[in-house]
């Protein structure tokens, strides 16, 4: 199954544009011209509008797609609670926000079958999923496609960053494929299903028998990466102000999929559908696959970003500027220029500030930060953050380069030097992380992360 994902993925045509007004049709004549809900929609059709924002906020910040679908999304049988795995939603309450400074390993890998679904786990985040504030950080490790099932989450939209293993996803509005180095979005209350990309070479941990049967080269290779879940406002590309009209995130850069439904022997066969509610997972077997949108426009749309195409910006002259600048995408809270989230990416960039310290300097923060590690090294940490790895430095936990890294760029000859042997990101909130039991507890809970500031040394001389 990897490889028939594989070539569906290479043949992938998109729209391009952040926030755009996007319409496709996979069958033409399917999308109604002129009105959005015809006395009865071309083809058979069943016209339907999925929102992602209430009617009324304003235009550029409403989230809206038109659907015309083979079934309208109310045939369906009742939903009743299923187990939430390793999933966990705020408010969190297990444990007592910790001031403590924090780093994970990667998770381990999953056992044999395991989906994208089964294979999500929650370290941590803030806010209420009912009040619509706050986040949550899910990673995930899966080496199973998603078979006859789809998922959908209520709660919020999910930022997906692979780190291990590229993704696609196929939603109902159509289809993305996302590799490492990327991230996708998928809107509140859009369905979707995950597929692998890559291949085993036969010595990894997954199982041909919950690949559909592949054996050999055609069994997935284990897939890993990380997830924001946003409660709150949807992410959007942030004000650029005294930058001008250019830089950072490019709005043509983002990428939505093209309007493409089931196949014909799937789109008649039980599926499981999945949707996150308020905390928790609620299952119901449709006789039919939700992923039968035939035409659709709008604006609340799932799309792909290739973070290498993230125009860095920073100081040409000394110092260099707060990390803020590097903000991919943003989520408003009710204070401007207060994130409820912010998604920040350390990408390859250029170092030239003279007399300049050039490592993130230390500091203490009223936001509260969670990075992860996609490729290669951070330059602020020399030795133990790895990618699939995770550190958490909530608000005003003291934090900055390690001894080593220290020690080595206040001694560096300072001449332009470019960094591109990693790709680090942070997801940066505007309250406290609560981690989770599950994270708090983990075998992969780096136990001595405090160490890696022991011996720097006191050098003032009066």
């Amino acid at each position: 199954m990897s490889e028939q994902a594989r070539k569906t993925a290479e043949g992938l045509e998109y729209l391009t544009g952040f926030g755009n007004e996007h319409s496709s049709e996979a069958v033409p004549g399917a999308l109604p011209l002129g009105r959005n809900s015809p006395q009865r929609a071309p083809l058979g059709l069943y016209a339907e509008q999925l929102s992602g924002s209430a009617f009324t906020e304003p235009r550029t910040h409403n989230r809206r797609s038109w659907l015309y679908r083979i079934r309208p999304s109310a045939v369906h049988p009742p939903f009743t609670r299923i187990d939430n795995g390793a999933l966990r939603t705020g408010p969190f309450t297990e444990m007592a926000a910790d001031p403590n400074r924090l780093r994970w390993n990667p998770l381990p890998d999953p056992a044999p079958g395991t989906d994208f679904l089964a294979g999500l786990w929650t370290l941590g985040g803030n806010g209420d999923a009912a009040q619509r504030t706050g986040m949550a950080i899910h990673l995930y490790a899966a080496n199973a496609p998603m078979v006859d099932r789809v998922f959908s989450t209520s709660d919020g939209e999910l930022l997906i960053v692979p780190e291990r293993g590229g993704l696609l996803l196929r939603t109902e509005l159509g289809l993305l494929a996302v590799r490492p180095g990327e991230v996708a979005l998928i809107p509140r209350g859009v369905r979707f299903r995950v597929e692998l990309l890559d291949t085993d070479s036969g010595t990894g941990t997954g199982d041909g028998a919950a690949d559909g049967g592949d054996t050999g080269a055609g069994r997935s290779a284990p897939a890993r990466g990380y997830v924001c879940e946003n409660y709150g406002q949807p992410f959007e590309l942030p004000n650029l102000g005294p930058i001008g009209a250019n830089g950072l995130a490019a709005a043509r850069d983002f990428r939505a999929p093209v309007a493409a439904y089931e196949t014909p022997e799937l789109l008649d066969r039980p599926t499981e559908v999945v949707n996150k509610f308020c905390g928790n997972l609620w299952s119901a077997t449709y006789d039919h696959s939700p992923l039968d949108v035939v035409a659709w426009h709008g604006t609340h749309v799932p799309y792909v970003y290739d973070l290498r195409r993230f125009n860095v910006l920073g100081s040409i002259s000394y110092d260099h500027p707060d990390p803020s600048i590097f903000t991919v995408l943003t989520s408003p809270s009710d204070t401007p220029g207060l994130a409820g989230v912010d998604f920040v990416v350390f990408a390859p960039r250029w170092l030239v500030g003279e007399d300049t310290f050039r490592p993130p300097y230390f500091h203490r923060n009223v936001m509260s930060e969670y990075m992860g590690l996609i490729e290669g090294a951070y330059d602020a940490k020399a030795e133990g953050f790895v990618p699939g790895g995770g550190s958490l430095h909530n608000m005003m936990s003291a934090h900055g380069p390690d001894r080593e890294t220290f020690d080595r760029a206040s001694a560096a000859e300072l001449k332009p030097q470019k960094i591109d042997d990693g790709l680090a990101f942070m997801f940066e909130t505007r309250w406290p992380i609560t981690a989770t039991a599950q994270a708090a507890g983990a075998d992969h809970l780096q136990r001595r992360y405090d160490d890696v500031w022991q011996g720097l040394q006191r050098h003032f001389r009066a």
